[in-house]
């Protein structure tokens, strides 16, 4: 088993003991979506603690995108309920890039790509990608791209 599913398996035995029933929740939610992941397709398969990391963050990004949604819709409870499980999932992912390192790697890989202007995005978008993996949120990369290909 690997490391990050072992880990998720222990805090939710944890949570449930603990009778926290957020955590609880959340966490079965991201073991149903590994499990679900890891019998889709030809045949069933173990995740690798990169591929649940990316599964997370996917998860995680569904919870802000919800709670956006349930705030223009005069859902503030709700909204609530699904920032606090982003919360719990953050918990699991690797720390965010700040602006200052995103804007770093984005110039590396620009000078890399020899890109001058915005028609070069995609090739920039390629080589930066692979460095960020689950550091930063890939419209976060595209727009400090953007930015920095259109001066």
């Amino acid at each position: 088993m690997s490391e990050l599913k072992d880990r998720l398996q222990t805090d939710l035995t944890d949570a449930m003991k603990a009778r926290d029933a957020l955590r609880t929740r959340t966490l079965r939610m991201v073991l149903t979506a590994v499990s679900a992941e890891e019998v889709a397709g030809e045949s069933a398969r173990e995740l690798s603690d990169d591929e649940i990391i990316k599964l997370i963050t996917r998860e995680a990004k569904k919870r802000r995108e919800a709670a956006e949604a349930f705030e223009k819709g005069g859902r503030a409870d709700k909204a609530e309920e699904e920032r606090a499980e982003g919360e719990v999932l953050a918990g699991y992912l690797p720390a965010q890039l700040t602006d200052s390192e995103l804007a770093d790697l984005v110039a590396a890989a620009v000078a890399e790509t020899g890109a001058n202007d915005v028609k070069g995005m995609g090739r920039v978008m390629k080589a930066v990608t692979p460095k960020v993996a689950g550091r930063a949120e890939g419209s976060r990369v595209a727009a400090e791209a953007r930015r920095q290909l259109s001066a």
